[in-house]
């Protein structure tokens, strides 16, 4: 999942961002309200983590703006002020969810992850396809009872196809939502990776979850999907 961290304190910014990395999210950061517009004006991002008290533009300003233009993603902001009045301003303009400075890290993580399932509409941590198992909590997958031994980006790879289940997904929106503004992957790497899912999700039993659509990406799903290029 790709997140997006406005925060204009440089060490809150920095800390954050490099939480979530180790979280295996990949994350974009923002210093400012206009910095912020400006990336999620070219970015579909999965989640926004938004600091109220921003310089020039404040997060309520970009969040307007956001729910103005039609953005849906999910907003979890971030203020220092525990005040009813800010809380009521930031739900009323299209928040999902405040936080109020200082917080601890794993309410933020349970946060970020209740409205990623959310906007999934995932009832709960644990996503299920056929007999595969991936738990979003621990970031950990089993198929029919057995670990599956994962990369972080392998995990990162399979949790989004899983939010997806069912639904082909296009190799670019793959890489889209998997890799930050400062990695520097193409789309084709995305092709890599699946070989190596395949390897340890599928290739040990007969009963196919990967799927190939010619021409349009791929579907994790228990049943073939008609037009499945076998390659």
């Amino acid at each position: 999942m790709r997140l997006l961290v406005v925060e204009d304190h440089p060490t809150l910014r920095r800390t954050l961002g490099e939480g979530l990395r180790e979280e295996r999210y990949a994350v974009d950061t923002a210093a400012s309200g206009g910095e912020a517009t400006h990336l999620l004006n070219g970015t579909a991002y999965d989640c926004v983590v938004l600091d109220v008290m921003l310089p020039g533009r404040s997060g309520f300003e970009v969040l307007a703006d956001m729910r103005r233009q039609g953005n849906r993603s999910p907003v979890l902001c971030l203020t220092a002020k525990e005040t009813l009045e800010d809380r009521v301003r930031g739900l009323d303009l299209g928040a999902d969810d405040y936080l109020v400075k200082p917080f601890e890290w794993d309410e933020l993580l349970a946060r970020v992850r209740a409205l990623l399932r959310r906007s999934h509409g995932l009832s709960d941590s644990t996503i299920r396809v056929a007999d595969l198992e991936i738990d979003t909590r621990a970031k950990t997958a089993r198929r029919a009872g057995n670990a599956i031994d994962l990369t972080a980006r392998e995990y990162a790879l399979l949790e989004y196809l899983a939010t997806r289940a069912g639904q082909v997904v296009s190799r670019s929106e793959i890489w889209e939502h998997l890799y930050d503004m400062n990695d520097e992957s193409t789309s084709n790497v995305v092709d890599v990776y699946i070989g190596y899912l395949r390897g340890k999700v599928d290739r040990p039993y007969a009963v196919k979850l990967i799927h190939t659509r010619r021409g349009l990406g791929y579907v994790l799903s228990g049943d073939s999907p008609a037009g499945e290029d076998a390659t």
